[in-house]
């Protein structure tokens, strides 16, 4: 796909000088719409063998790197808040693969712990990770280049420059 700019997009159709917003299939933010949803979508389904949801295997991911971590941290790596998260870690807990515990030096601070199943499920999720970088069709060089590249845009975007 070729990008156009506004003024390319339906011209003729629009009085002279009024400007045109940019086709759907030209959005950056459209693409990167759909490719959220069907990377996210092609977890799911891999995922449901686990018995996990895509945001729970996020969770699970950030405590298999760091161990042991409080509920603001989970939140700040994920950067999601707290309120979103809860739920999130009460359905881990309730399925077995957390514990939370309130910290006796700060009632307000939860940890959140791995259960010895909850450890067990990270060598599963190899076979996941494995299926998803086949799915893309992406050599590992490419996937990094990607993935720094979406980094940036986040960063940038974040920063407003």
């Amino acid at each position: 796909m070729r990008w156009r700019g506004a003024a390319a997009y339906g011209s003729g159709m629009a009085p002279a000088g009024t400007r045109r917003s940019v086709s759907l299939d030209e959005q950056l933010c459209f693409a990167l719409y759909t490719a959220s949803r069907a990377m996210t979508s092609c977890y799911r389904t891999m995922l449901e063998a686990l018995g996990i949801t895509y945001p729970q295997y996020l969770v699970m991911l950030v405590l298999w790197e760091r161990g042991d971590t409080a509920v603001t941290g989970i939140g700040q790596a994920l950067q999601l808040e707290t309120g979103t998260l809860s739920p999130l870690l009460k359905r881990l807990e309730v399925g077995g693969l957390v514990t939370r515990t309130r910290q006796t030096d700060d009632e307000r601070s939860v940890l959140v712990s791995l259960t010895p199943a909850g450890r067990e499920m990270e060598g599963r999720t190899a076979t996941v990770q494995e299926q998803i970088g086949e799915a893309t069709g992406l050599s590992r060089e490419k996937m990094v280049e990607l993935r720094e590249t979406l980094r940036v845009l986040t960063v940038r975007l974040r920063s407003g420059s």
